[in-house]
């Protein structure tokens, strides 16, 4: 269903001189725009009739040509109202409603005959905007030096952010007032594969806020294409932020031809944080869907030959004997294999029957191919050719009997920032995925990026992503990009867009662990913009069970694992533990079995950045929902309201919640499994443990015998 509405006002000549004002559908959220004495735009925005961005400037400085930021006048305006119902491919709602009011603002610099519009889309829960250069003579190609977008806060609230960084979002999160970020910079920034920090308050996007008045404020980017990925830096002095774009290897921020337009800034607002979380302005901000033929993007889960790995210290290349490797000239058959190289047929044979019994979709195999023996810290070039096995993996063979058990491998690519290399082989490599079956790809870019001094979130790599992404979408294959820049509802447009990873996942738990309040923070901010491939499921939580070496330990209760699935919300979802790990706890593992990766509708129920989530999604094309609470390393008691269901029905609820001693770091594996009734006026209250959670599968039930020897639930769980 769609619903168009357009009320079109003109207003020019000495009207133009007024400050202009809009509203959303509902009146909560007002935007306020003017042009300064000086011709400089300013805009500001309030919630509720109280101020959320007080008056902030915006424009943009060119490279050798005279700024946009002064010597506008406004020579148009042209207000309109939009709504629509879309459907996405796979999500976390069957329907959307994209409902706004738009200002469209006109500008001329008077001094140089150049055009700037801007347009603003005003919604419930918040605002976008975004610069664009019609076609003219006088402003064709041009060269952005930087963007001086501001965002000015109304004081000093708390943040929960991470350090700005032209290379990497793998940072553990700091909850501060914003006066507090300079001094906590230096501990904030630590050790990555690839890193640039550029300032000692700036900071990345999505960035989650909360106001002493208890307004929750969310700043980010919507369909982020052909420029520069945007940060945010503090004037700690004066609490305003201001746009900070990531250079490319010459200094510069973007390479502009009118007409065209940048990305939409956007500012979500709310005083209540669930709607934060349920907010739909970032896909809403984003063009529909490109594909015509969209049947091919199925949600998918997974399990893979990558946690004994990454946790278990075993290598990705097949031997010790080579300090280096040239494709086409090293001879594999004429060196002795290191003997615990993970990606083998035996062992990959064995994912594959376990995947199979417990109806998993496709299994990941990291190491596959040749080349790692010297893949990472040499800036080397011609690194992979994402076409060669390595002697003990067996291609056709595995390909072949994972189809015989009705699942699939999930092909891995790890370019080593060698951007060049995988672009000449990425033709050849997708044709190798539909000879062998691959619908799905996990792309890598770890390291810095070749070409030299590339940054990963540039104007030039974020190209490089998306073509990936439509390239691969010509062969039917579905994509999951880790180290890619962080995403911005490009989903939407491109749904084989199935995954990123984009910020500290669960592989950080093997090196040294994550706080504990990390899962109650990644969904108000990383999440914002599209899924996550966090790769949840660890059972086991000390590593050095699993290589003595690794004395690190997982921050989270075994009963927070399962709640991931529904809190971490993606249509890619990773049972990321070894399969002897799950046998050992096959009951709890059930709830892995059953959750769904798609679903028709989301109620968060409670939530509160930095301390807890609670969430309920019903499943694609059923009557089941399921339940997800993750906490931080406080205790959290919830109490559960279970009017979302269908009136007058029964359903059996299962409930996996800590152990009353269970505790991330002492007692992680302690939980309890509990079955009963539940209806629409069920109403529980449950605990969760320091680090922990729980989660809840509702089956509906059409044949009431099964409800036999099953108690109602309620009270205390």
């Amino acid at each position: 269903m769609k619903k168009l509405i357009l009320s079109v006002l003109f207003i020019t000549g000495a009207l133009a001189a007024k400050a202009e004002g809009i509203s959303s559908p509902s009146g909560k959220v007002t935007l306020n725009f003017d042009v300064a004495e000086n011709g400089m735009p300013v805009y500001e925005v309030s919630y509720k009739n109280q101020a959320v961005i007080k008056p902030s400037k915006i424009g943009l400085e060119l490279k050798n040509e005279r700024n946009l930021q002064d010597g506008f006048k406004l020579i148009k305006t042209s207000n309109s109202e939009f709504d629509e119902t879309w459907q996405p491919v796979w999500g976390e709602t069957k329907n959307i409603r994209n409902h706004y009011n738009e200002l469209l603002v006109e500008l001329e610099q008077t001094d140089t005959q150049r055009f700037m519009n801007i347009r603003f889309r005003v919604y419930d829960d918040g605002i976008g905007f975004r610069y664009e250069f019609p076609q003219q003579k006088n402003l064709v190609y041009f060269v952005v030096k930087e963007e001086h977008t501001q965002f000015a806060m109304t004081g000093d609230h708390t943040a929960w952010w991470i350090p700005g960084d032209y290379d990497t979002q793998e940072y553990d999160y700091n909850e501060s007032k914003l006066s507090e970020i300079r001094g906590l910079m230096q501990g904030a920034i630590t050790g990555n594969a690839s890193q640039t920090t550029f300032s000692p308050t700036g900071v990345q996007t999505s960035l989650q806020m909360k106001t002493a008045d208890g307004f929750y404020i969310n700043l980010h980017e919507a369909a982020l294409v052909d420029y520069s990925c945007m940060h945010l830096n503090l004037d700690d002095k004066n609490f305003v932020f201001e746009s900070w774009l990531t250079p490319d290897a010459q200094g510069d921020k973007g390479y502009l031809q009118s007409p065209c337009h940048t990305p939409w800034r956007t500012v979500m607002v709310s005083d209540d944080a669930r709607e934060i979380l349920a907010s739909n302005l970032i896909l809403n901000l984003n063009d529909p869907c490109k594909y015509a033929d969209t049947s091919w993007i199925k949600p998918v889960k997974y399990i893979g030959v990558w946690w004994e790995m990454i946790a278990g210290g075993k290598p990705w290349a097949y031997t010790f004997d080579l300090p280096s490797v040239k494709l086409g000239e090293t001879d594999y058959t004429k060196v002795k294999p290191n003997g615990i190289h993970p990606a083998n047929n035996a062992n990959v044979k064995n994912y594959i029957d376990f995947a199979a019994k417990h109806g998993f979709d496709q299994i990941l195999v990291e190491g596959w191919n040749i080349g790692w023996e010297d893949w990472f810290g040499h800036n080397k070039d011609y690194v992979f050719d994402f076409l060669s096995p390595y002697p003990d993996f067996d291609i056709k063979a595995l390909n072949e009997y994972a189809h015989s058990k009705g699942v699939r491998l999930l092909m891995h690519h790890e370019t080593s920032s060698s951007v060049r290399n995988y672009e000449r082989h990425m033709e050849a490599a997708y044709q190798l995925m539909n000879k062998y079956g691959y619908n799905a790809v996990k792309s890598g870019y770890v390291g810095n990026i070749i070409p030299r001094g590339e940054h990963h979130y540039g104007q030039w790599m974020n190209n490089h992503y998306l073509y990936a992404v439509t390239e691969a979408a010509k062969y039917k294959i579905m994509v999951n990009a880790h180290e890619a820049v962080r995403p911005t509802g490009l989903c939407r447009t491109y749904p084989n867009l199935i995954g990123n990873e984009s910020a500290r996942g669960t592989e950080y738990e093997a090196f040294g662990g994550s706080k504990p309040f990390h899962t109650t923070i990644l969904p108000f901010t990383r999440l914002q913009g599209g899924p996550m491939d966090y790769t949840p499921g660890i059972f086991e939580m000390d590593m050095s069970k699993l290589n003595p070496n690794n004395n690190a330990h997982v921050n989270t209760t075994l009963a927070r694992q399962l709640a991931l699935y529904v809190t971490m919300y993606s249509p890619l979802q990773m049972a990321a533990d070894l399969p002897e790990h799950y046998e050992r706890f096959m009951d709890a593992f059930q709830f892995i079995k059953d959750v769904a990766v798609d679903w028709d509708d989301s109620k968060y129920l409670e939530a509160e950045p930095g301390n807890y989530i609670t969430v309920a999604r019903k499943a694609k094309g059923t009557d089941n929902w399921f339940i997800g609470c993750t906490s931080s390393e406080e205790r959290h008691t919830s109490v559960l309201n279970f009017n979302f269901l269908d009136p007058d029905k029964k359903y059996i609820a299962t409930i996996y919640a800590d152990a009353k001693d269970a505790h991330y770091k002492t007692n992680p594996q302690a939980y309890t499994i509990q079955k009963g009734i539940v209806t629409s006026k069920t109403l529980l209250k449950l605990k969760t443990a320091p680090g922990g959670g729980y989660a809840i599968s509702i089956i509906k039930i059409k044949d009431e015998s099964k409800l036999k020897g099953l108690k109602e639930l309620t009270g205390h769980i």
